[in-house]
């Protein structure tokens, strides 16, 4: 259970009063002392110079790792390793009302890989609040793919259990628990158990259990280790709006440059990790939003800091936000990316854990502290300090005494330069994402590719009311107390009537 003493209010306070001083210092200083603002603006745009040419970087490079890997035979590879045949995966799909066809999509992937499904223990958990939904789905499910796992289990998680928070989280937890008892009725080792934690949408690259099982049983601290994938939201790509299609290439972007800092990841939307510390944690925690980065931080913690993620260069495919109409699109995809901002939860707790515990190095809190914390405020400020609160001194400036300095009249085309430069940064991510497309349908022509292309022109207008504006209100509402807080959001899954989602 989270704490609610004062001392932890105070830290789930700071990330959402630091966002709004900067932009009431922004505001007041571009009238009282608009040449600071203009440096500080000149600094920070060159900053973000800097790291834009950093991600392009690791975009590029990893996205090279992404290619030689789907290149590679990893089952020949596990087949190598004799004891191979000794382990099992085990995949949690937790549902909430998504349709039969999504979670059939999801199952097939499971079943045409190259990875033998008679090792695999399915999972699919609905919720008692929507049973007389869930149990025919579930019917049909099991009806269609039981014979082809090693075993298949539904489980219902009963509605209104105490300490719980409506959610993902408390269904997994029930999984778990429930599947525990599957598990010690096969007598398989808990150390023989590699998890993998998907929404039902998730669909897997043919290669994804055997590049897992050759990532767990190369590691030498297996059950030490959370392993996640390059996570693409490209199932329904083709059919998206277009500023969906830019958000969801922007997360995709991020995710992968990520992957080549695993010092840096937390666990994020589909990942896998061992049963073993899964069982250590107690599973899931059940009364919070963010439960697939949070327990990341609950082995971090566990074990005493040594708790790492290692990358896995290989793809798992899943929906972007769609809805029938635009506007229910637009309306989902924000509480989506408002619900990714919500992860700001993890800042008190995290400073709060590391507050209590004295094993771990202070230079590792140090890191994690300022990874979480820079990366949740720059996200809330960043778009809206360059792309408008930039611009405010110079108007300013523009009508007082400051303007005769040399930097006030050179500053619209330093800035200029500087956004120019940047534009590297749009024109690498439209090629990129570009090479990331599913195969095209055949009802999408040919020219559409050139509207994937001139998309990118919405980024400035995405990054802000997609990612600044939701960012804000997440970190607002965790300052403004537990009445605010936020509930899960279930992400529609909607699909045109002819998709056929398909993985490279």
């Amino acid at each position: 259970m989270t704490p609610t003493n004062i001392k932890y209010r105070i830290l789930e306070i700071i990330p959402g009063a630091l966002v709004w001083m900067t932009f009431i210092f922004a505001l007041v200083f571009s009238f009282v002392r608009p040449l600071w603002v203009i440096i500080f603006i000149i600094i920070f745009d060159l900053y973000w110079l800097l790291r834009v040419l950093y991600f392009v970087f690791y975009v590029n490079i990893s996205y090279k790792k992404y290619k030689s890997a789907l290149r590679i035979d990893w089952f020949e590879k596990v087949r190598e390793i004799s004891r191979w045949r000794e382990y099992y995966h085990i995949i949690y799909l937790p549902t909430a009302g998504e349709s039969v066809e999504v979670l059939r999509t999801t199952f097939n992937s499971l079943c045409s890989g190259t990875y033998p499904t008679n090792k695999m223990i399915v999972v699919l958990g609905g919720e008692g609040r929507m049973e007389s939904d869930f149990l025919p789905k579930a019917e049909q499910i099991k009806k269609e793919f039981e014979k082809k796992f090693y075993k298949l289990l539904i489980t219902i998680h009963p509605d209104g259990l105490p300490d719980e928070l409506k959610g993902k989280g408390a269904n997994a937890n029930w999984m778990g628990y429930r599947s525990l008892e599957l598990v010690d009725e096969l007598g398989i080792p808990y150390d023989n158990l590699i998890v993998s934690y998907f929404d039902c949408d998730t669909c897997v690259n043919r290669q994804y259990f055997a590049y897992l099982a050759y990532k767990y049983l190369t590691n030498p601290k297996p059950t030490r280790t959370s392993y996640q994938p390059a996570v693409l939201y490209n199932n329904n790509i083709w059919d998206a709006p277009a500023a969906m299609r830019v958000t969801a290439f922007g997360t995709i972007f991020w995710l992968l440059s990520e992957l080549m800092r695993p010092e840096r990841m937390y666990t994020f939307s589909s990942h896998s990790m061992s049963f073993r510390a899964l069982l250590d944690v107690g599973f899931w925690q059940k009364d919070i939003v963010t439960d697939d980065s949070r327990i990341f931080l609950q082995c971090f913690f566990r074990y005493d800091g040594d708790y790492s993620v290692e990358p896995m260069y290989i793809p798992v495919s899943m929906d972007t936000v769609m809805s029938d109409n635009y506007w229910q699109g637009f309306k989902s995809l924000y509480k989506q990316q408002r619900r990714w901002g919500w992860g700001v939860e993890h800042f008190p707790y995290m400073l709060w854990k590391f507050r209590n515990n004295k094993k771990i190095p202070w230079l590792k809190k140090l890191k994690y502290t300022w990874n979480l914390g820079e990366g949740m405020y720059s996200w809330a400020t960043s778009p809206i300090l360059i792309f408008i609160l930039g611009r405010l001194p110079l108007l300013v400036a523009g009508h007082s005494i400051v303007s005769t300095s040399i930097l006030v009249q050179n500053a619209p085309y330093v800035l200029e330069w500087l956004m120019t430069a940047a534009m590297l940064g749009i024109l690498v991510s439209a090629i990129i994402s570009i090479l990331l497309l599913p195969p095209r349908p055949r009802k999408h022509k040919k020219w559409k590719y050139s509207i994937m292309l001139l998309q990118w022109i919405l980024l400035p207008v995405t990054l802000i009311i997609f990612g600044s504006i939701p960012a804000i209100e997440a970190q607002t509402r965790l300052m403004l107390g537990k009445k605010y807080h936020l509930g899960f959001f279930v992400t529609p899954k909607a699909r045109k009537q002819d998709e056929r989602d398909k993985q490279d």
